[in-house]
């Protein structure tokens, strides 16, 4: 028999903690010293550990009581248990691309604005069932396999991770205009991208760009946030580009 305040220093239980599970009879003393001390046996550690388990296994305290008086039906529980995890790793993964999205972002614009948070977070919270159909009206079947090429604001894959570079790198050359030699390198490595990922696929690059420039397209076709100015200093320096390399300048 250990007491109380031994069996919370092998468990790493707190005793505040085994005396509220003894208030709700779910781990109850097996005995009481002459001084009032609690006491517990080789089964009341036992069931602690059981009780242990099922609460790591996200298990609430209520369903732990019934599982261990032996009326709770394993296989619905079990079946209910890997549906709330599945549940929670999707919540996880949502937080998860939402905080990429924001470190992505502050690469870009070099600063987080609370207009721009509130942007990124419904962004985020946009059904991606919600974007499919809205792509679908926009895009050609054939189309479709082009758009998951797409750099992604919310992912780390070294793809978009260049891009959202290249746009951070942009943003800081804004001062120095369009012709200046920093630009247009940067405009030249845009280009050569688009090339690699979209190889022959001019038409598909023109429709985005067209979706691109309409704030409201860009934000129900799910894409990242670009203030017109910036779209509108992005247009300039490409026809710059593209003169120059019909001329031969480049």
């Amino acid at each position: 028999m250990i007491t109380i305040k031994d069996i919370s220093k092998r468990t790493g239980i707190s005793v505040r903690t085994l005396r509220y599970y003894e208030e709700i009879a779910l781990l109850i003393p097996s005995a009481k010293t002459e001084g009032g001390h609690r006491l517990y046996g080789e089964e009341e550690l036992k069931k602690l550990q059981q009780i242990l388990f099922l609460k790591n296994l996200g298990f609430k305290l209520k369903e732990i009581q019934t599982l261990l008086n032996k009326t709770w039906n394993w296989s619905a529980s079990i079946e209910h248990q890997l549906a709330f995890v599945k549940e929670e790793q999707e919540k996880l993964k949502q937080m998860e691309n939402t905080l990429i999205g924001l470190k992505n972002a502050l690469a870009i614009e070099g600063e987080l604005t609370e207009a721009l948070i509130q942007q990124m977070i419904q962004l985020s919270l946009r059904e991606q069932d919600q974007k499919q159909a809205f792509r679908k009206q926009l895009f050609a079947d054939s189309e479709m396999d082009l758009i998951k090429k797409l750099p992604n604001i919310n992912r780390n894959d070294p793809h978009s991770l260049e891009w959202v570079a290249l746009l951070g790198q942009l943003k800081q050359e804004v001062l120095h205009g369009a012709e200046s030699a920093e630009v247009q390198r940067i405009i030249k490595r845009m280009v050569e991208k688009s090339e690699e990922a979209y190889k022959d696929n001019d038409l598909f690059l023109e429709k985005m760009w067209e979706i691109r420039k309409s704030p409201s397209l860009s934000e129900q076709a799910g894409l990242y946030p670009l203030d017109n100015d910036f779209i509108n200093f992005i247009e300039q320096a490409y026809t710059i580009y593209e003169a120059r390399k019909e001329a031969g300048q480049l």
